[in-house]
């Protein structure tokens, strides 16, 4: 039998042995191809990668919600030199000094020991502006920087490197200047945790399991907010929740990190091929299947080329395209929308009078039904019409809670209807994190959700001007977002069966736009 050595069709009697066979020519394609032909979309490698990796998620959780906690206003009785008049007003600030005090003590809040209550009471609702304003700048700087030299695992090591020291610091504050300033630091490093964790563990799966994958990440969060309760119950003390609440950030960082990997499709697009491919080898190893020699990995068809500078890309690219810029600016709107009614009715659990730690319990437990149901439907009805029906369903029980007077048996009612809120607007959070992932290409997914987590924390500065209202006005303001951000999300394209594309040419020729920016 003649042998071809060059497969130009020239027979030859004599083949060197390291000349591949004709029909094993190199095969080079996508991550979401490897990861369907070859390495398995979500097996053993990727479930313990996307647990590690979404850990994180709890060190957010810790570190955003200890201000329910911390900055609560504690429980206050009369004293025994106190007169008639205080035992028949509800309100210390008609009291005189001297005749009322703090049941637990002026430690166990920062509101007990700084006095801030009355004409004080703004710096309440600052500190916790001042720390989602921290996230808001926390959220930009490190989606640009996940995008770029740092790498989404380099990335998430230093946020938490800042939330540990940060948290630790806040513990020890001397004053309510200090104390803000160092919440705004903590923003700023927390602000980065969720998007780096989220993109980094969802990246490795494939396109039939993103959903219901990604979908799965806020459990983590959920259950920490839970979590956090308790421990709240357990340490009274503001300082010491603080200094408890910081110790996993350094657990994660000895016992988690180490075992994480960056992202195959970051070193894809920064050119480094060969770490790519080894991360792809251990995947499909890890999940005891076979990949071929032969095969190489590339960024959508080989477009780089077509386009040496498709590897590239930056928000100004996104605003440039009229594919990505009405995605962009519609995604923007609506994560604003939806951290203002998310974090308004998380924070709104001080305004109804019932017990505050079965109540962010309750909320945190109310939020993984949530889950469970859009990863359900996520991969049946797509990602549109569930961002619509979630958010019109916390729409109409926030405007149930708004009519309610918060009296007698009505307020069990209005926390239900806040429980049944944040059901909704806690599977729309999560909903835009895969759905982002899916509207933008790798080379600017993380900048594109980093704009996201920057209007979320946008409007979660919002949120605690929202709740000082009282009353029923909180209530109407989530409904008012709820029904609005269902109403834009009509016009954001459906993601369903959609590839994860690498570059903003190779997602434009797919869908047939002009790649000439405008």
């Amino acid at each position: 039998m003649s042998l071809d050595p060059d497969c130009s069709g020239d027979a030859d009697l004599v083949r060197p042995l390291l000349v591949k066979p004709c029909n094993e020519e190199e095969e080079r394609l996508g991550i979401d191809e490897i990861l369907q032909k070859y390495s398995g979309e979500f097996g053993i490698w990727q479930l313990r990668h996307f647990v590690l990796t979404n850990l994180a998620w709890g060190l957010e959780a810790f570190h955003t919600m200890v201000m329910i906690f911390a900055d609560r206003e504690p429980a206050w009785t009369c004293t025994s030199t106190a007169g008639p008049e205080c035992f028949s007003t509800a309100t210390m600030c008609s009291l005189s000094a001297g005749s009322w005090e703090w049941v637990s003590g002026s430690g166990s809040s920062t509101v007990s020991e700084w006095g801030l209550i009355c004409e004080e009471k703004y710096k309440v609702g600052l500190v916790q502006s001042a720390f989602f304003a921290g996230c808001m700048i926390g959220a930009g700087v490190f989606g640009h920087l996940s995008d770029s030299f740092l790498g989404r695992k380099g990335s998430l090591i230093t946020v938490c490197v800042m939330n540990l020291v940060f948290g630790l610091l806040t513990s020890t504050a001397p004053g309510y200047w200090i104390y803000i300033l160092l919440r705004f630091l903590t923003g700023i490093s927390t602000g980065g945790v969720g998007l780096c964790a989220f993109v980094l563990s969802t990246e490795p799966v494939g396109p039939s399991k993103r959903g219901l994958v990604g979908m799965s990440t806020f459990y983590f969060f959920s259950g920490a907010i839970a979590l956090l309760a308790v421990i709240a119950y357990i340490f009274q003390s503001w300082r010491t929740l603080f200094l408890v609440t910081s110790i996993p950030s350094l657990l994660f960082l000895v016992a988690a990190i180490p075992f994480i990997s960056e992202s195959p499709r970051w070193y894809l697009v920064r050119g480094k091929i060969t770490e790519a491919m080894n991360v792809m080898r251990a995947i499909t190893e890890t999940n005891r299947k076979h990949l071929p020699d032969r095969v190489s990995v590339v960024m959508d068809n080989n477009i780089t080329e077509k386009d040496p500078d498709a590897a590239s890309g930056s928000l100004i690219d996104v605003l440039g395209s009229p594919l990505t810029r009405p995605r962009l600016i519609l995604s923007v709107i609506i994560n604003l929308l939806t951290s203002v009614v998310y974090y308004g009715l998380s924070l709104n659990v001080v305004n109804l009078q019932t017990n505050l730690y079965l109540n962010v319990a309750l909320n945190g437990v109310a939020e993984m039904p949530a889950f469970i149901l859009t990863a359900i439907l996520i991969e049946k009805f797509g990602r549109k019409p569930l961002t619509i029906g979630t958010m019109w369903f916390s729409g109409v029980f926030c405007a149930l809670g708004s009519l309610l007077p918060n009296l007698g048996p009505f307020k069990v009612v209005r926390m239900v209807c806040g429980i049944l809120g944040i059901f909704g607007m806690a599977g729309t959070y999560n909903l835009l994190f895969i759905y982002m992932a899916e509207l933008f290409p790798t080379v600017v997914r993380n900048a594109a959700l980093g704009c996201g987590s920057q209007a979320s924390q946008f409007g979660a500065i919002v949120a605690p001007m929202v709740v000082v209202l009282g009353g029923g006005l909180p209530f109407a303001v989530f409904a008012l977002c709820g029904f609005a951000g269902g109403v834009l999300a009509f016009a954001l394209p459906e993601t369903l069966h959609q590839p994860l594309y690498d570059t903003l040419t190779g997602m434009q020729e797919a869908q047939g736009v002009n790649t000439e920016p405008v």
